[in-house]
Protein backbone atom coordinates (compact mmCIF):
# COMPACT_ATOMS: atom_id res chain seq x y z
CA UNK A 1 0.00 0.00 0.00
CA UNK A 2 0.86 3.68 -0.57
CA UNK A 3 0.46 7.10 1.33
CA UNK A 4 -1.48 9.33 -0.73
CA UNK A 5 -1.10 13.16 -0.10
CA UNK A 6 -4.60 15.15 -0.63
CA UNK A 7 -4.81 18.96 -1.55
CA UNK A 8 -6.32 20.52 1.15
CA UNK A 9 -8.97 23.74 1.01
CA UNK A 10 -6.11 25.71 2.65
CA UNK A 11 -3.77 24.29 -0.21
CA UNK A 12 -6.26 25.34 -2.67
CA UNK A 13 -6.41 28.63 -1.32
CA UNK A 14 -3.14 29.34 -1.70
CA UNK A 15 -3.45 28.52 -5.26
CA UNK A 16 -6.21 30.27 -6.06
CA UNK A 17 -5.25 33.49 -4.02
CA UNK A 18 -1.93 33.24 -6.65
CA UNK A 19 -3.51 32.47 -9.71
CA UNK A 20 -5.90 35.76 -8.90
CA UNK A 21 -2.62 37.34 -8.03
CA UNK A 22 -1.12 36.38 -11.45
CA UNK A 23 -4.14 37.41 -13.59
CA UNK A 24 -4.43 40.97 -11.85
CA UNK A 25 -0.75 41.70 -12.77
CA UNK A 26 -1.36 40.68 -16.59
CA UNK A 27 -4.38 42.06 -16.78
CA UNK A 28 -6.84 39.66 -17.34
CA UNK A 29 -10.02 38.69 -15.13
CA UNK A 30 -9.85 34.69 -15.18
CA UNK A 31 -12.57 32.11 -14.33
CA UNK A 32 -10.10 30.23 -11.76
CA UNK A 33 -11.12 26.32 -10.97
CA UNK A 34 -9.09 23.89 -8.44
CA UNK A 35 -9.77 20.17 -8.53
CA UNK A 36 -8.78 17.24 -6.21
CA UNK A 37 -6.26 14.56 -7.62
CA UNK A 38 -9.70 12.76 -9.60
CA UNK A 39 -10.88 15.99 -10.99
CA UNK A 40 -13.73 16.94 -8.69
CA UNK A 41 -13.77 20.61 -8.15
CA UNK A 42 -12.68 21.93 -5.04
CA UNK A 43 -12.27 25.55 -5.80
CA UNK A 44 -14.21 27.94 -8.47
CA UNK A 45 -13.76 31.83 -9.01
CA UNK A 46 -14.69 34.19 -11.41
CA UNK A 47 -13.21 37.47 -10.75
CA UNK A 48 -15.44 40.13 -11.76
CA UNK A 49 -14.35 40.88 -15.02
CA UNK A 50 -14.22 36.75 -15.83
CA UNK A 51 -16.39 35.37 -18.77
CA UNK A 52 -19.36 33.67 -18.28
CA UNK A 53 -18.95 31.18 -21.13
CA UNK A 54 -15.56 30.39 -19.42
CA UNK A 55 -16.61 28.89 -16.02
CA UNK A 56 -17.46 25.25 -17.87
CA UNK A 57 -14.49 25.68 -19.58
CA UNK A 58 -12.17 26.64 -16.33
CA UNK A 59 -13.42 23.54 -14.37
CA UNK A 60 -13.06 21.09 -17.23
CA UNK A 61 -9.90 22.43 -17.94
CA UNK A 62 -8.85 21.67 -14.36
CA UNK A 63 -10.64 17.86 -14.63
CA UNK A 64 -8.67 17.12 -17.53
CA UNK A 65 -5.21 18.30 -15.79
CA UNK A 66 -6.25 15.89 -12.97
CA UNK A 67 -7.91 13.41 -14.32
CA UNK A 68 -5.84 12.64 -17.44
CA UNK A 69 -2.48 13.62 -15.01
CA UNK A 70 -0.92 15.80 -18.37
CA UNK A 71 -1.45 19.95 -19.65
CA UNK A 72 -4.49 19.91 -21.72
CA UNK A 73 -1.66 22.03 -23.97
CA UNK A 74 0.15 18.79 -24.04
CA UNK A 75 -3.51 17.06 -25.16
CA UNK A 76 -4.20 19.87 -27.89
CA UNK A 77 -0.45 19.12 -29.84
CA UNK A 78 -1.41 15.46 -30.05
CA UNK A 79 -5.61 15.97 -30.83
CA UNK A 80 -5.52 17.47 -34.07
CA UNK A 81 -6.88 15.17 -37.43
CA UNK A 82 -4.42 12.17 -37.70
CA UNK A 83 -2.60 12.16 -34.41
CA UNK A 84 -2.83 9.43 -31.55
CA UNK A 85 -4.78 11.34 -29.45
CA UNK A 86 -7.48 12.65 -32.19
CA UNK A 87 -11.15 12.95 -30.91
CA UNK A 88 -10.27 12.82 -26.95
CA UNK A 89 -11.96 15.73 -27.04
CA UNK A 90 -15.19 14.45 -26.66
CA UNK A 91 -14.32 11.70 -24.34
CA UNK A 92 -15.90 12.11 -20.99
CA UNK A 93 -19.24 13.79 -21.69
CA UNK A 94 -17.11 16.53 -23.95
CA UNK A 95 -15.22 17.58 -20.43
CA UNK A 96 -12.05 16.53 -21.88
CA UNK A 97 -10.26 20.10 -22.99
CA UNK A 98 -7.43 20.05 -25.48
CA UNK A 99 -6.20 24.39 -25.25
CA UNK A 100 -3.76 25.20 -22.46
CA UNK A 101 -4.61 26.51 -19.39
CA UNK A 102 -5.21 23.48 -17.61
CA UNK A 103 -2.12 21.63 -15.72
CA UNK A 104 -1.89 18.73 -13.33
CA UNK A 105 -0.60 19.53 -10.15
CA UNK A 106 2.25 16.93 -8.83
CA UNK A 107 3.59 16.76 -5.19
CA UNK A 108 6.71 14.28 -4.83
CA UNK A 109 5.57 12.49 -8.56
CA UNK A 110 2.14 12.30 -7.00
CA UNK A 111 -0.99 13.89 -8.92
CA UNK A 112 -2.85 16.29 -6.10
CA UNK A 113 -4.79 18.58 -7.98
CA UNK A 114 -5.79 20.00 -11.21
CA UNK A 115 -5.91 24.15 -11.82
CA UNK A 116 -7.57 25.37 -14.90
CA UNK A 117 -8.06 29.22 -15.84
CA UNK A 118 -9.72 30.37 -18.99
CA UNK A 119 -10.84 34.32 -20.20
CA UNK A 120 -7.11 35.17 -21.20
CA UNK A 121 -5.75 33.61 -24.50
CA UNK A 122 -4.24 30.28 -24.04
CA UNK A 123 -1.27 31.38 -22.79
CA UNK A 124 -2.13 33.74 -20.34
CA UNK A 125 -4.95 31.15 -18.63
CA UNK A 126 -1.53 28.70 -18.72
CA UNK A 127 0.64 31.32 -17.24
CA UNK A 128 -1.85 31.96 -14.46
CA UNK A 129 -3.00 28.75 -13.76
CA UNK A 130 1.10 27.68 -13.03
CA UNK A 131 1.41 30.83 -10.29
CA UNK A 132 -0.59 28.74 -8.31
CA UNK A 133 1.33 25.58 -8.76
CA UNK A 134 4.45 27.39 -7.90
CA UNK A 135 2.62 29.19 -4.67
CA UNK A 136 1.75 25.79 -3.62
CA UNK A 137 4.76 24.41 -4.10
CA UNK A 138 6.43 27.33 -2.60
CA UNK A 139 4.82 27.12 0.47
CA UNK A 140 5.41 23.08 0.84
CA UNK A 141 8.60 23.84 1.45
Amino acid sequence: MRTVQKLTLDDARVMMTAAEAKAQEIGVDMDIAITDDNGSLLMFHRMDGGRITSIDIAISKAFTGAAARKSTRAYGEVSGPGGPAFGIHVSNQGRFMIVAGGLPVFVDEQIVAGIGCSSGSPDQDEVVAQAGIDALLASLT
